[in-house]
């Protein structure tokens, strides 16, 4: 291989990595058609092109995605007309669109977005970087093991968590509120046992603060607010006053949505991540109204369902989903993000539920992600917090770690064959018309579309393996019946 070829095709890795799919995809071409002195770097470059036109695909659809966005803002708008509190907000800065006589709820001037959208910081103080795995969701009940009894956290118990999570700092990223306190400890409390015991990146929902305890959280790079404001195209009437206290305070803001495929939001993918980016971006346009150039983490996180329509957190879809939705933020928008997975919808720390994690989170990694809270110790579809599985998933996170890292370098970015959906805004539309997704016939047209784009991955996996050392090793194991030590 000649010098020159070698450093062509490490800048064409570099212009992958910064996600330049189309300048990486002409310096491969060129390499391709001249061809260099190397069988190696030749067969390398063949296997880039591979990718090269899904890839540029993908961003398109997450480009689109993020328009989309905005525009479900100007063109359907949130219905916000019942809160008198984000409407003065609003009117006041001149953000509406009374012109628009087409809008189902209230719609947002395009260029008001964009103005807000250049106010936010890119840059996080305290990034604790890409593929960054923690607790959070405070599950409102604390497994504790051979007692079923279902209860939240006692003051001994959170000081045990704490200790527990400060020794495991090497591979917990972000110490978001692992479970639900009881009344003998405060929240405050809790909060300052993080702050005594974790130096990393740690959250907390501020609405269980006081008014004098929440400027604890105000100026500190290692902690966000936790917040949330929109459901369902709609304000949630018991937080528009917690999300205004929050966006004042001066604090970090995570902004969160947790919408769920075909359940309070669309069935399709596409649509699914269009209205979830959507409801982040107007609360984006709240944060920045009332404080500019805050800091606000994109934490759209995407849900999907079990047959029975419960929350389903063993699916391997779940990880997909959110896996995507990092991407319309790293790839396109540049904003922190915070997605969820590594998590089970097993009750029990077991055999299966460990495993289940491990592969969620290495799914994650393989795709790319920024921060991922659940993923380490939650447990029931993130309605319980294991300590002991904490323990173990850590454990089993140290040696991924291990084998991610002696991985070649030169891979490139894995595609994910992201589905199109056409009908993405019509369908997100009819959905708002009809209050829901339930009796939309957008939802209806969906039912298998998750199916279908996890077995158009699974068939592209057959021909091109990226990481074997990862979740094929996983699964190997558990054949061998040697997965958890």
């Amino acid at each position: 291989m000649t010098t020159n070829a070698q450093a062509q095709f490490a800048s064409a890795i570099q212009l992958e990595n910064s996600y330049e799919f189309e300048k990486a995809k002409a310096i491969y071409s060129d390499l391709a058609a001249h061809g260099t002195t190397s069988q190696e770097i030749d067969e390398k470059v063949r296997l880039r092109l591979e990718d090269m036109d899904d890839l540029i695909q993908e961003k398109e659809i997450y480009a689109r995605i993020h328009e989309n966005g905005i525009r479900v803002l100007t063109e359907i708008g949130m219905n916000i007309s019942e809160s008198p509190d984000l409407m003065d907000i609003l009117m006041t800065a001149d953000a509406i669109d009374f012109e628009n006589e087409t809008a189902i709820f209230i719609p947002l001037k395009r260029e008001y977005i964009e103005d807000c959208l250049a106010k936010c910081p890119r840059q996080m103080p305290a990034d604790p970087g890409p593929n960054t795995f923690g607790t959070g969701a405070t599950p409102p009940f604390l497994k504790r093991p051979g007692d079923d009894e279902l209860r939240q956290a006692n003051r001994q118990e959170y000081e045990e968590i704490v200790r527990v999570v400060g020794e495991n700092q090497d591979v917990t990223g972000i110490f978001s509120l692992p479970v639900a306190q009881d009344k003998s400890i405060s929240l405050f409390e809790v909060a300052q046992l993080m702050e005594k015991n974790f130096s990393g990146l740690k959250m907390l929902a501020a609405k269980g603060l006081s008014d004098d305890q929440v400027g604890f959280l105000a100026g500190k790079e290692t902690w966000v607010d936790g917040t949330s404001l929109i459901t369902s195209f709609a304000p949630m009437p018991t937080m528009v006053a917690p999300f205004i206290r929050s966006c004042r305070s001066n604090a970090n803001l995570l902004l969160l949505d947790l919408t769920i495929a075909g359940s309070s939001g669309p069935g399709s993918p596409e649509a699914l991540l269009t209205q979830i980016h959507a409801q982040v971006l107007f609360m984006i346009v709240i944060a920045q109204t009332l404080n500019p150039g805050v800091l606000c983490m994109h934490g759209g996180i995407p849900g999907v369902t079990e047959a029975g329509g419960d929350l389903s957190y063993s699916s391997p879809h779940n990880p997909l989903i959110n896996a995507a939705m990092a991407r319309v933020n790293t790839w396109i928008t540049q904003l922190p993000s915070a997605q969820s997975g590594g998590s089970t919808s097993a009750i029990d720390v077991t055999r299966q539920g460990i495993l289940e994690s491990e592969l969620s989170r290495n799914s994650l990694r393989k795709y790319g992600v920024h921060i991922i809270r659940h993923s380490l110790g939650a447990l029931g579809s993130l309605n319980f917090f294991s300590l002991e599985k904490f323990v173990q998933d850590c454990e089993r996170e140290r040696e991924a770690r291990k084998i991610f890292n002696i991985a070649p370098r030169d891979k490139g970015i894995i595609p994910m064959y992201f589905p199109t959906d056409a009908q993405a805004m019509a369908g997100i539309r009819e959905i708002a018309e009809k209050g829901g997704p339930k009796n939309a016939e957008h939802t209806l047209r969906n039912v298998e579309s998750f199916l279908a784009w996890e077995h158009r991955i699974n068939e592209a996996a057959k021909g091109k393996i990226y990481y074997t050392q990862l979740n094929d090793t996983v699964i190997e194991m558990i054949g061998r019946g040697d997965m958890i030590p």
